[in-house]
C-alpha cells in the first residue's frame, strides 16, 4: 500500500500519529501545524511547516490543497489531531483535492460531539449515563442550589480554545459560588461570550477515570475498541482530563461494568453514523456503578498510542479502510498495556490508588511513552523530552487540581 500521510498539527497528538506512520513504513509523516510546539522540535521521523492563519477557513483549504498538488498522482491520508481541523475538514470535503483522503465526517454529526450542549442534549435519551448537567449563558441568574463542589467547562470547545487569557482552565473545578462567580465574569471579560456548562463532580480520585478508543469503519462499524484505566490524569491548568498514566485491559473495581460498557459504545458509535477515530472519556460512580460519560471527542485522543502497541496502529487502521477499502477484524483490545507520559518519580509519589500504582510500577519496564522513540534519534529532541521529563515535577508539586 503506498500512500503519504499529512497530519495537521504540532502537538503531542500529531507527534505519536507521525510515529505511528514512520513505524509501519520507515517513512517521514509531513506536518502541518499552527505553530511550534516541543513535541514535534527536532524530530528525524516527520518534517513540519507552520501556519499561524491555518485556522482561517481559506487559509485552511489552500495551505492542504497546495500540499496535495504537489503529490497530485499520489494518495495522501489526511489526519486531523484536534476538533478545529476535523471541523474544517467536515466542512470543506467537497473543496478539498481528490487525492487527499480522509474519513467523510457528517458535519450535524460530528457538530454534536464538539459542542459540548449539543453533546448532552442530543444524547440525553441513548443508553449514556452522564453527569447532571446545566447550561448557562453568560449573563444568567446562577441557581443558587447547586452542589459544591462542581465541575465549569465550556459548551463551544473550539471558541474557547481560540482563546487566551492568564490563568485560564481547560476545566475548571468550583468550589463556591463567589468563586464561580469569579471564574465567569474572568471566561467573560477574556471574550468567551457562548454557553458553559456547569456538572455534577463525580467523586473519586483519577483512578476512577477510563479511556475508551474506537474506529468506526467507512461502513459505520466499530472495528476497533479499547477500555483503559486512568491511574493519573494531568493536573495543569491546560491540561486536566488528559491521562498522564493508563493501563488498558486493568481494572481496580471489580464490579464496574466494563463489558457492558464497551458494548454500549459499539451500539452508540455505530448508531448515530461516525466513522473515524473517536476517544470517549468516562469517570466510574461507584455509588451507581456506572460508567458516567464525560465527553467523546471526534479524534484519537492525545494518549491513544497504546493501542498501535496492541496490534492496531492508528495510521495502518485508517489507511486499511479507507485507501485499501478491506474488510477490518475487530479488534477487542483486552490486553494489559501500561502507557506514561509521566516519569516514575510522578507515578510513585502522586497516583493515590495503591493497587493500580504497585501494578503500573511491576510493568514500568515494558511501558509505552507516546514522546519517547527509539527510532527518534535527534539529540536535541532527546534533550528536549528530558527536560519535559524535568518540568513535570514542577507541574505536580504548583497543580491546582485535586481529587
Amino acid at each position: 500500500m503506498d500512500f503519504k500521510i499529512l497530519i495537521l498539527g504540532s502537538d503531542a497528538n500529531a507527534y505519536y500519529m507521525a510515529r505511528c506512520y514512520y513505524e509501519a513504513t520507515n517513512k517521514k509523516a509531513h506536518l502541518i501545524g499552527k505553530e511550534r510546539l516541543a513535541f514535534t522540535k527536532y524530530s528525524n521521523i516527520l518534517t513540519v511547516e507552520y501556519n499561524p492563519n491555518l485556522w482561517q477557513e481559506d487559509i485552511f483549504i489552500k495551505t492542504v490543497n497546495n500540499y496535495a498538488k504537489s503529490y497530485i498522482t499520489k494518495k495522501i491520508l489526511l489526519v486531523s489531531t484536534n476538533e478545529t481541523y476535523s471541523k474544517l475538514i467536515a466542512k470543506n470535503n467537497d473543496k478539498l483535492l481528490p487525492n487527499l483522503i480522509f474519513p467523510k465526517q457528517n458535519l450535524e454529526v460530528l457538530e454534536t460531539l464538539i459542542n459540548k450542549e449539543l453533546f448532552y442534549k442530543t444524547y440525553q435519551n441513548e443508553n449514556l449515563h452522564f453527569p447532571e448537567t446545566y447550561f448557562y449563558n453568560l449573563d444568567d441568574e446562577l441557581l443558587p442550589i447547586l452542589d459544591y463542589p462542581l465541575i465549569l467547562k465550556p459548551a463551544n470547545v473550539i471558541s474557547y480554545n481560540h482563546l487566551n487569557f492568564n490563568d485560564k482552565h481547560k476545566i475548571y473545578k468550583i468550589n463556591s459560588l463567589d468563586e464561580l462567580q469569579k471564574v465567569i465574569k474572568k471566561i467573560k471579560d477574556a471574550g468567551y461570550h457562548d454557553k458553559i456548562i456547569l456538572q455534577e463532580y463525580i467523586s473519586g480520585d483519577d483512578s476512577y477515570l477510563y479511556d475508551s478508543v474506537v474506529y468506526v469503519d467507512s461502513n459505520h462499524k466499530v472495528k476497533v475498541i479499547s477500555f483503559a484505566q486512568i491511574g493519573l490524569q494531568e493536573h495543569s491548568l491546560s491540561m486536566v482530563g488528559n491521562a498522564a498514566t493508563l493501563i488498558n485491559g486493568y481494572s481496580t473495581h471489580p464490579n464496574a461494568p466494563i463489558k457492558e460498557m464497551k458494548e454500549t459504545i459499539i451500539n452508540f458509535m455505530e448508531k448515530i453514523d461516525y466513522v473515524g477515530f473517536a476517544e470517549i472519556d468516562m469517570k466510574y460512580d461507584k455509588n451507581s456503578n456506572t460508567f458516567r460519560v464525560l465527553e467523546i471527542n471526534a479524534r484519537q485522543g492525545r494518549s491513544s498510542y497504546y493501542i498501535s502497541k496492541l496490534g492496531a496502529n492508528l495510521i495502518l487502521v485508517m489507511a486499511n479502510d479507507l485507501i485499501a477499502c478491506k474488510e477490518l477484524p475487530l479488534l477487542d483490545l483486552n490486553n494489559e498495556v501500561l502507557l506514561s507520559f509521566v516519569p516514575k518519580s510522578i507515578v510513585k509519589k502522586y497516583i493515590k490508588n495503591g493497587d493500580f500504582k504497585k501494578k503500573a510500577l511491576s510493568m514500568w519496564k515494558k511501558r509505552v511513552s507516546p514522546m519517547e522513540c527509539n527510532l527518534d534519534t535527534n539529540l536535541k529532541r532527546f534533550l528536549l523530552m528530558k527536560k519535559r521529563l524535568w518540568h513535570y515535577r514542577k507541574d505536580f508539586k504548583n497543580a491546582y487540581w485535586t481529587s
